[in-house]
């Protein structure tokens, strides 16, 4: 397939790739930013992003104005389409504000079934403010993550241990220097036949328990020294932290905004990254309808899956060009190649 910049309302835009791209059932992977429900407009001045309230100073990016019903009404009718594009191994993230996210999960329960809820996502967006308030700080907002069926496509995703995580987890040493720690080899429940209830080196499990493994894999791993043995004569399986991947990345994520964004709603790249490698795989399609100034699209394809962008507004759609035009090809990259559809001439009531 090949990538596609689409111009366009995104709700023309996603029933084009539903009825003449014929793409039902083929996208494996959405991520979408939309409006945040917010009320206001969002402008570009000289070169950096600022908020106002009128759209009278500076270049207009976009204009968030539908709020309650309304916006949900607007959200649901773009992911009744999204729900038919995506593949049966398809997810979807949805980012959004805590202001109104709540009422998009509920929202969202329907469309896709509550069964298909994986993740409520803390995003982390901005270093603390000290503003004057009636309230905590607000320093996070929301993704929604949520499956076509039980079974999405699911690259487990790894964090590296920090050094107090290394201290934490693994606080023994070996001569070397390695760092370990250990693991009980027997777990609860007992057995009565088979090599999990076996002796080994003449001991039983305790009581009430069984040999996590058979005892013949006990004695290589005593073999190898992998158990460490206490004064009492109890052995515990030795895990080094340098043999392991890392941690499983949990539901807080520290991803803050870029400082000075050339569009407003632009995101974190590794934020896209770390979404693209976990729920789809190379070649896989990614598609973003509100692609803003196209950082899905790019860590797409610098992670070697097709794309779909789509936007509305002039100013995105001329970012996103510039941001594919700053990908240069390698052994290993491509030059972004791609199909650029224009529907901004057909109106589209919502």
């Amino acid at each position: 397939m090949k990538n596609l910049l689409i111009h366009a309302d995104n709700l023309l835009g996603l029933n084009y790739l539903l009825n003449e791209k014929e793409l039902k059932g083929a996208i494996d992977l959405v991520y979408i930013d939309p409006p945040f429900a917010t009320g206001i407009d969002f402008t570009i001045t000289k070169g950096r992003t600022s908020t106002i309230s009128t759209g009278k100073n500076g270049t207009l990016a976009y204009s968030d104005k539908l709020v309650g019903k309304d916006f949900i009404a607007f959200l649901k009718k773009r992911l009744l389409l999204l729900h038919k594009l995506l593949s049966e191994n398809g997810s979807i993230y949805l980012h959004i504000d805590y202001k109104i996210g709540h009422y998009v999960k509920v929202m969202m329960d329907e469309v896709f079934g509550i069964e298909n809820f994986r993740n409520d996502i803390t995003r982390i967006k901005c270093n603390p403010k000290n503003f004057n308030r009636i309230g905590y700080g607000n320093i996070k907002d929301l993704i929604l993550f949520y499956s076509k069926t039980k079974k999405p496509i699911w690259n487990e995703p790894r964090a590296e241990y920090s050094d107090k995580d290394l201290e934490k987890l693994f606080p023994k040493k070996n001569a070397t220097g390695r760092r370990y720690t250990t693991v009980p080899i027997h777990a609860p429940g007992e057995t009565i036949n088979g090599n999990s209830n076996a002796l080994f080196k003449g001991m039983s499990p305790p009581e009430g328990r069984h040999w996590r493994v058979d005892v013949t894999t006990l004695e290589q791993w005593d073999q190898k020294g992998l158990l460490e043995w206490s004064a009492t004569g109890n052995p515990r399986k030795i895990i080094y932290a340098d043999e392991k991947d890392g941690k499983r990345v949990q539901d807080i994520w520290d991803y803050k905004d870029p400082q000075y964004p050339i569009y407003p709603t632009e995101k974190n790249s590794r934020l896209l990254d770390l979404i693209i490698k976990t729920s789809s795989n190379p070649k896989s399609i990614v598609l973003d309808c509100f692609c803003g100034s196209g950082t899905t699209l790019k860590s797409a394809h610098l992670l070697d899956r097709h794309w779909i962008g789509i936007e509305q507004s002039d100013l995105a759609i001329k970012a996103t060009q510039n941001k594919m035009n700053t990908i240069k090809a390698n052994l290993f990259i491509s030059q972004p190649e791609y199909d650029f559809v224009s529907m901004t001439d057909t109106e589209e009531k919502v």
